[in-house]
């Protein structure tokens, strides 16, 4: 069986954007120290180096984890890192990045310039890792008017390892049930990508809202709040083919959205499955820190993955979550199984 470690990233550096064509150079981010009264660096006082981008500064190397190797992080030694999966026991990662898991620019010429030169990273990293590093790809979210160059972009991505398509529970200000992105959710079915919704905002006003302590709110309810509006407005049947991971966020509050979903489609007179994940082709990241037992009765066992959050240091980080997942005595090795191997490997298609 192949162990797919569901939730793993890289972190940039100035490598990252070393794909960028000349006229896109001016968008380029720089990287900055943090000695001065900007809002941004006051906001951030434990912060100390940022990106600048578009005008606005953005953590550098915030959130890393001290059970990884800066190189391993970085990807400047890329078979350190597989060496490392081989011994946490882990035959592919699926890699997320870390800058874009807060709002950036909202020019599309800008964006456009940022994601490109991030895909090409990513698809050099992949075309040296022999395999064991897919990753998920940035779309152009402000260019979702010329869907053709949405599709472009997607397709080259494909072809380069990427096995899914990144989003915030809230991408480009808006929440995801907005016909604005259904361009996009008919290119993930044509292309077999699945919507991978991180922790993570790209919102200014949600972002900025909060304090950088207060991770919880900023972070990781908007994937709750994307799950719940999703499934509300109906959004997965309108797309049958699409398939919709939530990474990041935990799956403890399956059981409460779940049972607020029930109750708030029955109102309406909705139809609600017992079997909500299994049937709009949805997917949650769990942790080993969780109930599992209990999250396994309500989401199933079809339709959990798991990530150790390779490369970061938060609440949701645990570099043996494969391996501690399959020494939990409570879980059934069938269903251990399927999150380890089977799950993630449906999701992503690979």
């Amino acid at each position: 069986m192949r162990t797919i470690d569901a939730d793993a990233h890289v972190i940039e550096t100035q490598a990252t954007w070393a794909y960028m064509t000349k006229s896109e150079l001016k968008y380029k981010p720089i990287p900055v120290s943090g000695e001065g009264g900007e809002e941004d660096i006051v906001r951030n006082r434990e912060q100390k180096d940022f990106w600048a981008i578009d005008g606005h500064l953005r953590p550098r190397e915030r959130n890393i984890g001290t059970d990884t190797s800066r190189e391993a992080r970085e990807m400047t030694d890329i078979a350190g890192r597989v060496t490392h999966m081989n011994e946490l026991g882990i035959d592919i990662q699926v890699l997320y990045p870390s800058v874009f898991l807060r709002p950036l620019t909202r020019r599309a010429d800008a964006e456009l310039a940022l994601i490109r030169s991030y895909n090409k990273w990513l698809a050099a990293i992949w075309e040296q890792g022999g395999g064991k590093l897919r990753w998920v790809a940035m779309p152009p979210l402000h260019s979702l008017g010329d869907p053709g160059l949405v599709r472009e972009e997607l397709v080259t991505a494909k072809t380069k390892g990427a096995c899914g398509i990144f989003m915030c529970g809230f991408s480009a200000d808006r929440e995801l049930w907005d016909p604005y992105f259904f361009p996009l959710y008919q290119i993930a079915a044509e292309l077999d990508l699945p919507i991978c919704l991180h922790a993570g905002v790209d919102s200014w006003a949600y972002h900025d809202l909060f304090e950088e302590s207060d991770a919880l709110a900023k972070f990781k309810f908007p994937v709750i709040s994307a799950f719940h509006a999703l499934l509300y407005r109906e959004i997965p049947a309108r797309f049958p083919l699409v398939r919709w991971g939530f990474i990041e966020a935990g799956s403890g509050w399956l059981i409460y959205v779940l049972s607020e979903l029930r109750n708030r489609m029955l109102r309406r007179g909705k139809r609600f499955s017992e079997r909500t994940l299994a049937d709009n082709n949805m997917f949650v990241a769990c942790q080993v820190n969780e109930d599992l037992p209990t999250i396994l009765r309500v989401a199933g066992e079809d339709n959990l993955v798991i990530g150790t959050d390779y490369g970061h240091n938060d609440n949701a980080t645990q570099i043996e979550a494969l391996r501690l997942l399959s020494d939990n005595p409570a879980m059934p090795k069938g269903a251990v199984e399927k999150i380890l191997g089977a799950n993630p490997a449906r999701l992503y298609a690979i």
